[in-house]
């Protein structure tokens, strides 16, 4: 189908909606709060890591809120289990059968908050949700209702009783935002605004989950030319070839990129990608999957820096070629 005016409006008013209210819990984020919109849209689950205090845990909330849909938070720590997550089956006995009963994962927002506590069995617990999107308990499969999102937290600070991520489970996260802390003005107008209580419980409901839905259907069909398409699979390439990186971006992070571009470009009114929406989430989806050699470590090289030079050194193709 081809994407009319009043889709890409309609798209444009949601989006701006659900950003606008988030933004009145968060100030001076603007850009944060708009991928981890990106990332419901393009149907993909973003991993939040910094500081503690910065507002990690109240960005998924203040999404959630935003949307009429259900949220669930799962706070992680080493003793919980798989069962804690995906739920377990029970046997009723007026019935004589085993009934299952759903775990936190069956929500269209998920928050695990610090999932680095969990053990990594918990942890491999949410990789089917996160890929399939559907939760197999006793041999029985439970399909996860779209929209769906698994918001995750991390302190990178703090490592003492801590599971990191393996690669599998980072490479599931479509992207890795961090917060930072706001600029003067910013916490200074948060200093008035939530002085006396949060702004949280004020905030109300601004777009239903069927929107969601038709959002991400609108984004799926915004053009990507054939150049485009080739300028992601030469990012990839560079990433795999980089004389820094031990690991670079797989396949996964290719079709991330591009679910993740035609999503800013719905965001911005068009009816295609550009290499400047690409350039838009190179970092948030690159950063977290590339692994950069010990040598380069010791002279200070980081994935950042790495994808910077691969953002200004892989040649750019025409804004809309044939294709």
């Amino acid at each position: 189908m081809s994407l009319s005016p009043d889709d890409l409006a309609w798209f444009d008013d949601r989006f701006r909606k659900v950003t606008d209210n988030i933004e009145r819990v968060i100030q001076g984020k603007r850009s944060t709060i708009e991928l981890v919109v990106v990332g419901l849209i393009a149907e993909g689950h973003v991993l939040i890591e910094d500081v503690p205090g910065v507002g990690k845990t109240l960005l998924a909330k203040a999404l959630a809120r935003s949307i009429d849909c259900t949220f669930q938070r799962i706070q992680f720590t080493p003793d919980l289990l798989p069962s804690d997550v995906t739920g377990v089956s029970v046997w009723d006995r007026e019935r004589g059968t085993f009934t299952f009963r759903p775990g936190p994962i069956f929500a269209h927002v998920v928050l695990g908050d610090e999932i680095n506590r969990a053990s990594p069995k918990t942890q491999a617990a949410l990789l089917e949700a996160m890929e399939e999107r559907q939760v197999t308990v006793d041999a029985q499969t439970h399909i996860l209702e779209p929209p769906f999102i698994v918001i995750a937290t991390q302190n990178p600070i703090e490592h003492e009783g801590t599971y990191p991520l393996p690669e599998a489970q980072l490479d599931r996260f479509m992207m890795r935002v961090t917060m930072g802390y706001p600029d003067r003005a910013k916490e200074l107008e948060m200093l008035d605004r939530h002085g006396s209580g949060s702004s949280l419980e004020d905030l109300k409901p601004v777009i239903h989950a069927e929107d969601v839905v038709r959002m991400a259907s609108i984004a799926r069909e915004v053009h990507v030319a054939d150049v485009l398409k080739g300028y992601l699979i030469d990012i990839a390439e560079t990433t795999r070839n980089h004389p820094d990186i031990l690991l670079g971006a797989s396949p996964r992070a290719t079709l991330f990129l591009q679910r993740a571009a035609r999503s800013i470009a719905a965001a911005d009114g068009r009816d295609y990608a550009s290499p400047d929406d690409v350039k838009a989430v190179l970092t948030p989806v690159l950063n977290h999957r590339l692994i950069v050699k010990p040598e380069a470590q010791m002279r200070g090289i980081t994935t950042v820096e790495v994808v910077d030079h691969i953002t200004a050194t892989v040649p750019v193709p025409g804004t809309r070629a044939a294709g």
